[in-house]
C-alpha cells in the first residue's frame, strides 16, 4: 500500500506533464513560413519571461547530480563539499550575464535558432558546423543515456519497483512531451519542475531536521562521529586545493560552452526578461545546492552507515518520510533529470533538422515547408529518445566515466568558439577548428590514460590546451570579413 501512495503524487505529476505538452502543440503558433515554425518548434517564438527563463536555464542545468551524487558526497565528506557545490551559484549569472543580451541581439540580427547557427553565421565555415552538430549527438545521446538510467535506477530504489518500469514511465514521458510540445513544453515544464524540486528540497531538509532533533543536535553529532566533517576539506584532506580548482572550470566558468544552457539564452523576450532571469535563477540555483547538499550532511547524523553515498538520499527520504512525501521527492530529482534530458533531446533534433537538413535544402533550393519540418522535427525528436530508451535497457558498467565525459566533452568543444566568438573580434574558423579538434582531442586523451596535470580535473588543462590552439588558429587564419564584423559588432 505504502507504494500505491508514494506512486500516487508522481503520477499526478506526470501527468500534468502530458497535459503541458498538449497546451505547448495548442498554443504554439501557426506560421505559414518555415523560418517561423523554427522559431515556434526550437526557440518557442523567442517569448520566454524572466522567471520562466531562470527556471529553464537552471532547471537545464541541474540533474540528478545535484538531488542524488552531490548529496551522496556530502554524507560521506561533510560541510566542505557543500562549500564546494556552492560554485555552482552563479551558473546563471554567468550564462545570462555573459552571453545573455549579446547572444541575443546577435541571434536576432543571424537569424539563429541554434548554438550551431551562431558558430555559422560567427565563422562561416562549414566543417565548424559539422563537428558542431556531430559533437552535439554524440556527447548528448551519451548524457542522455545516464540521465535515463539514473532516473530508472531511483525510481527502482525508492520505491522497490523493478528497474523496467521506472524506465518506461521516465522515458515514455519525456520523449512524448518533448516530442509532441517542442521549445515551449519544454521551458513550460521546465518551471514546473523547478518548482517541484524547490518543493522537494524543503520537505526532505526539514525532515532531516526534526528528525535529528534540530541543528545543533545534529552538529555535535557530527563533530563526535569525525569532527573533520566540519572542515573545508573534509575527512582525510578529501578536497584539495586543486580539486576546488577543477570545480570552479568544471561547473563554474566552463558552463558557458555547455549548448543546452547557452539555448535558451535564445530565446527570452526582452532585455528586462534577462536581468529577471539573472536574479531569480542565481537566487534558486543557491537554494536549491545550499538544501539538498544540507540534506546529505546532515543525514549523516540521522541515518549513519549508509556505505554507498548515491544511496544516502533515497534512503533518507524512505526513512523519513510518509509515502506520500517519498513520492513527491522523487518527482524533484526525475524533474531536474527530465528537464535536463528535454533540452538536450530538443537541441540534438535541431543539430539534424535545422543545423544539417534545412541548411542544405535552401542550399540546394529543394522545398522545405513548414509541415514538412514539423513532421521531421517530430520523427527525429522520438527516434533519439527511443535510440536512447533502447540503450539504457542494458545499462553499461561505466556510467559515470560516460556522463563525466560528455559534460567536459561539450565544454571542451563549444567553450572557446561561443565565447570568443562573440567578444574577440579576430576569432576566425582556423582557431575555431583548432580549439574543437585539440578541445575534444585533448579531453578524450587525459580522460582514457586517466592523466592529471597538478592533481586538477582534465577539464582544467584541456581548457588551456584549447585557448592556446584558439589563439594560435586565429593568428595563423584570414581575418573575418566586414560583414560578419558588422552583425556581431556593427550598429550596437
Amino acid at each position: 500500500m505504502s507504494n500505491v501512495n508514494m506512486i500516487v503524487p508522481l503520477v499526478i505529476y506526470l501527468v500534468l506533464v502530458f497535459a503541458v505538452a498538449v497546451w505547448g502543440k495548442r498554443a504554439a503558433a501557426k506560421p505559414s513560413d518555415t523560418k517561423g515554425f523554427l522559431e515556434e518548434y526550437f526557440l518557442g517564438g523567442r517569448s520566454m519571461g524572466g522567471f520562466v527563463l531562470a527556471m529553464a536555464v537552471i532547471t537545464t542545468y541541474t540533474s540528478a547530480s545535484s538531488f542524488i551524487g552531490g548529496p551522496g558526497v556530502a554524507y560521506k565528506l561533510g560541510l566542505g563539499w557543500i562549500l564546494l557545490a556552492m560554485i555552482q551559484v552563479p551558473t546563471a549569472f554567468l550564462t545570462l550575464g555573459v552571453l545573455g543580451k549579446k547572444f541575443a541581439i546577435v541571434s536576432r540580427k543571424v537569424g539563429a535558432v541554434t548554438i550551431t547557427e551562431y558558430l555559422r553565421a560567427r565563422y562561416k565555415n562549414e566543417l565548424v558546423v559539422v563537428i558542431a552538430s556531430l559533437s552535439v549527438l554524440v556527447f548528448f545521446m551519451a548524457s542522455m543515456l545516464a540521465q535515463f538510467i539514473g532516473g530508472a535506477r531511483l525510481f527502482q530504489t525508492v520505491t522497490g519497483y523493478p528497474y523496467i518500469v521506472g524506465l518506461i514511465i521516465f522515458g515514455i514521458t519525456v520523449v512524448i512531451y518533448t516530442t509532441v510540445g517542442g521549445f515551449r513544453a519544454v521551458v513550460v515544464t521546465d518551471t514546473i519542475q523547478g518548482c517541484v524540486m524547490i518543493c522537494a528540497s524543503v520537505a526532505l531538509l526539514w525532515a532531516v531536521v526534526n528528525a535529528g532533533g534540530g541543528m545543533e543536535k545534529i552538529m555535535a553529532v557530527l563533530r563526535e562521529t569525525d569532527p573533520a566533517l566540519l572542515t573545508p576539506t573534509g575527512p582525510g584532506n578529501a578536497i584539495p586545493k586543486p580539486f576546488i580548482l577543477s570545480f570552479w572550470v568544471l561547473v563554474g566558468l566552463a558552463v558557458l560552452g555547455l549548448p543546452q544552457t547557452t539555448q535558451k539564452c535564445l530565446g527570452f523576450r526582452d532585455a528586462r526578461s534577462m536581468n529577471n532571469g539573472m536574479i531569480i535563477g542565481t537566487f534558486v540555483v543557491g537554494f536549491l545546492m545550499l538544501t539538498m547538499h544540507l540534506v546529505g550532511a546532515l543525514g549523516r547524523a540521522v541515518l549513519p552507515g549508509i556505505e554507498v553515498g548515491d544511496l544516502a538520499v533515497p534512503t533518507i527520504t524512505v526513512k523519513l518520510l510518509s509515502p506520500f512525501w517519498a513520492g513527491v521527492f522523487i518527482a524533484g530529482p526525475l524533474a531536474a533529470i527530465m528537464s535536463t534530458v528535454d533540452s538536450m533531446l530538443i537541441i540534438s533534433s535541431a543539430a539534424i533538422v535545422k543545423d544539417l537538413y534545412h541548411h542544405h535544402a535552401v542550399k540546394k533550393n529543394l522545398p522545405v515547408t513548414p509541415e514538412k519540418l514539423g513532421r521531421m522535427s517530430l520523427a527525429v525528436t522520438a527516434v533519439i529518445g527511443v535510440i536512447v530508451f533502447l540503450a539504457a535497457l542494458r545499462p553499461p558498467s561505466l556510467l559515470v566515466w560516460i556522463n563525466l565525459f560528455a559534460f567536459g566533452g561539450l565544454e571542451a568543444v563549444f567553450f572557446w568558439p561561443t565565447v570568443l566568438g562573440l567578444y574577440w573580434k579576430r576569432a576566425n574558423a582556423t582557431g575555431a577548428l583548432l580549439s574543437m579538434v585539440v578541445g575534444c582531442g585533448g579531453f578524450f586523451w587525459l580522460m582514457i590514460g586517466k592523466i592529471q596535470v597538478w592533481g586538477t580535473h582534465q577539464i582544467v588543462p584541456t581548457i588551456v590546451l584549447a585557448l592556446v590552439a584558439f589563439i594560435l588558429g586565429s593568428y595563423i587564419g584570414k581575418k573575418p570579413d566586414d560583414e560578419t564584423l558588422a552583425a556581431f559588432w556593427g550598429g550596437e
